[in-house]
């Protein structure tokens, strides 16, 4: 599909599209439709986690689901429109407002307009966006997921399995795009040609993992104070609770 190179209005346009989808509270309606309000509830986040706590496994994981759609839709109309979408070698302009639409519903998800700019953590709306950016980020995106699934299985806890899957994924993309960078007849790409087709789309994983950890900063002191909810940890208390309740009755 050859470059579009789509003009300065309409990647604002697309940029703000991106925003509004990304800022549709998916958890918060989720919730409500089962009568809670879930900023009361559990941690008061409105992301899959907390729904999932809070209301109900399978309402979580249509929480996750949804908040990577709304992150995977604006990326990719982005890239097919300006005919960036399945190519590797990007012209650094191009690449820099297709990153700008990734990062786009990302923010909405997290400085949310609807909910005075307070939102969720973000991790299932950057998935989304990764996935979204065939194919520089795609397969990156999907080595951290696994990444996340393996920490997560390992330790039982969700925000550590975010955190070394945000840390994971500057170095899965440098990786990558020195792998797809390099000319068959060479071990290493050109540093001049590696830094400009890859310089920027670095820089968006190190801003996402950094984004990803301060989001992340109650969660980081819990982890460290010992405190912090396993997989499956609320659910079984709120069961042992109610056992012991019934007893008392």
């Amino acid at each position: 599909m050859p470059t579009a190179h789509l003009n300065t209005q309409s990647w604002l346009l697309l940029i703000l599209a991106g925003y509004l989808i990304g800022s549709i509270p998916w958890g918060l309606l989720i919730a409500r439709a089962n009568g809670i309000d879930i900023r009361k509830h559990g941690s008061g986040n409105i992301g899959a986690t907390n729904v999932g706590r809070v209301v109900g496994r399978k309402w979580g994981l249509l929480c996750f689901f949804l908040d990577m759609l709304k992150g995977a839709i604006p990326v990719l109309l982005a890239g097919y429109f300006s005919g960036l979408l399945g190519n590797v070698l990007i012209p650094p302009d191009q690449a820099a407002w297709w990153l700008a639409v990734m990062a786009s519903p990302i923010l909405g998800h997290i400085l949310n307009p609807w909910l005075r700019f307070k939102g969720g953590k973000g991790v299932a709306t950057s998935l989304g966006a990764l996935l979204g950016m065939y194919p520089v980020l795609t397969i990156p995106g999907l080595l951290a997921f696994a990444t996340w699934l393996a920490a997560a299985i390992k330790w039982r806890y969700v925000s550590l399995a975010s955190l070394l899957a945000a840390a994971a994924l500057p170095l899965l993309v440098a990786a990558y795009l020195l792998l797809k960078l390099r000319p068959a007849s060479e071990s290493l790409p050109p540093l001049d040609h590696y830094i400009r087709h890859a310089g920027l789309l670095i820089a968006l994983a190190i801003v996402l993992c950094a984004l990803v950890f301060w989001t992340h900063r109650t969660n980081i002191q819990r982890l460290r104070a010992g405190t912090e909810n396993r997989i499956g940890h609320s659910r079984a208390k709120k069961h042992a609770e109610a056992g012991a309740s019934a007893d008392a009755r």
